[in-house]
């Protein structure tokens, strides 16, 4: 399993993503700033409608997802934001990519530097990791609540290219420009979803042990904790017995 779907699932287990609600809305409300920024039509931004469909699975209200728009377009205030990608290495040798959106790019890359460190990592050069990502959209359906002939269905006809079982969850695998159309279809079906995004995927995971693997897992809670952090990737691949930490 990906250290993405995985890290998701201990992280579900430790109750971390309702203790997160506040700052996984500002996540989404980032990458909607950030997409704006080519443009405030969906129609013409397909980046904008991917992060419209991600900040409505997470349950986005609509008024903030408008207010984003236009902080993106510079129609209101706010918008002042840079993307960029770190990239590095973490315990066991494990590669890791760190999304950011900041308004302060210094302090950025002198925090994510510092938690590497921290946590028995080292960040890299540009390109040093990256090579070993793909970038697609991935979807998370709970397990116990829907059958996988529906998801494979629904997921499949609206154009994705995988569905994966995943511990507690179907993870459904899209190329970035059919996530959008994926994300409407499962949600026109009635399904509801854990989670929806675009995101870094590990070609080829790396398999680790349990101690490696808790202190793969400290590493990224804590660059994820970090406010300027979007999202953490890694190649890791976490043993199936991993505990929660």
């Amino acid at each position: 399993m990906s250290g993405h779907s995985k890290w998701a699932n201990i992280q579900h287990r430790k109750g971390r993503q309702d203790a997160r609600r506040g700052k996984i809305f500002t996540k989404a409300a980032k990458e909607i700033i950030i997409a704006a920024k080519s443009g405030g039509d969906p129609a013409g931004n397909p980046r904008l409608r991917a992060a419209i469909a991600a900040a409505k699975a997470v349950n986005l209200p609509r008024d903030k997802i408008d207010a984003a728009i236009r902080k993106g377009t510079g129609e209101d205030a706010g918008g002042d934001l840079t993307e960029g990608f770190y990239e590095g290495y973490g315990p066991g040798g494990i590669a890791v990519m760190v999304e950011v959106a900041t308004d302060n790019k210094n302090r950025a890359v002198a925090d994510v530097r510092h938690i590497f460190a921290k946590y028995g990592g080292s960040l890299g050069e540009n390109g040093s990791v990256s090579w070993m990502f793909e970038r697609k959209g991935v979807i998370r359906v709970e397990k116990s609540v829907y059958a996988e002939d529906m998801i494979m269905e629904a997921a499949l006809e609206a154009g994705a290219d995988d569905v994966l079982d995943e511990d507690e969850a179907w993870t459904i695998h899209t190329a970035m420009t059919d996530f959008a159309a994926v994300r409407d279809a499962l949600e026109a079906a009635g399904i509801a979803m854990l989670s929806a995004e675009l995101a870094m995927i590990p070609q080829n995971p790396l398999a680790v042990n349990a101690d490696v693997g808790l202190k793969a897992l400290r590493l990224m809670d804590a660059l994820d904790d970090n406010d300027d952090v979007q999202n953490v990737y890694a190649n890791v691949d976490f043993p199936d017995d991993m505990p929660a930490g």
